[in-house]
């Protein structure tokens, strides 16, 4: 190779490089503290505020909304939801409670203090996963798209398209609003997208592989699913559906590392 094209190869490697993207960070975590957490819970909608645990179970005929004890997992607040409803994600409004079921089309409002029905509000397609910033709530539906909308009239304001590296991410479940990013259970996987609300970009993905061992889980349906984050004291707790533990941990944030770029010859 002469020391011109030698010069010209080196030009066009750098070049590569800067076009690549980054490879996705995969960032891992530690457990802080372990509590415990009712196993016949299949959680759907997790957050917590004022000190207290707010979980949505589903399943027709079984789902409920709870004030729960931190520590001792005890429930404090219960309303069972009618049987014709299969409830999902959970998110405070104000002095609200707006809890989605999954193929009803509607979301139940109640009162956060009594837990006495209010009013139900309409929205299109399925509902999953549903969270807040400080204008609009947020809402999951299994694709790779998140609504967010009008906290008042559930209008959609806009929509983002989550995408790693250009490619959706759909499966989205679970969500919590965690230091200006949205947090995003991967329903049967083990992993929580850090999701930026602007773009929709995948940020990285928390891999918490080995959370709960599979002896621990009852069947095929006991999956990651139930982020709550607390605020006062930088918290961030993580559950799963038919999981007898919640787990309070430390996100260990992995930065991006180039993609790497063949030689050429």
């Amino acid at each position: 190779m002469t020391f011109s094209r030698l010069l010209r190869t080196l030009a066009l490697v750098s070049l590569c490089a800067g076009l690549l993207p980054p490879a996705i960070a995969a960032d891992t975590y530690q457990v802080v503290h372990t509590y415990p957490h009712d196993r016949q819970a299949y959680t759907q909608g997790l957050f917590y505020l004022d000190g207290h645990l707010y979980e949505s179970t589903g399943l027709n005929g079984q789902s409920s909304l709870r004030m729960e004890d931190l520590e001792t997992g005890r429930i404090l607040q219960l309303k069972d939801v009618p049987s014709k409803y299969f409830a999902e994600g959970l998110a405070p409004w104000g002095s609200t409670l707006i809890q989605l079921t999954w193929q009803n089309h509607i979301a139940l409002v109640y009162d956060r203090a009594t837990f006495h029905f209010l009013r139900t509000l309409p929205y299109e397609g399925e509902g999953w996963g549903l969270t807040s910033n400080d204008k609009n709530l947020i809402l999951s539906d299994g694709t790779a798209t998140l609504r967010f909308l009008d906290p008042t009239t559930f209008k959609v304001v806009r929509r983002v398209t989550v995408k790693d590296h250009g490619k959706p991410v759909t499966q989205l479940n679970e969500l919590e609003f965690v230091h200006g990013e949205i947090y995003a259970n991967v329903w049967h996987s083990d992993r929580i997208a850090r999701i930026a609300p602007a773009s929709g970009t995948v940020l990285a993905f928390i891999d918490l592989t080995g959370l709960l061992p599979q002896t621990e889980r009852t069947n095929a349906e006991a999956v990651l699913n139930g982020i709550a984050y607390d605020g006062v004291h930088d918290r961030l707790f993580v559950t799963g559906k038919l999981w007898p533990k919640l787990f309070e941990i430390r996100v260990i944030f992995e930065k991006a590392k180039p993609t790497p770029v063949p030689h050429s010859k």
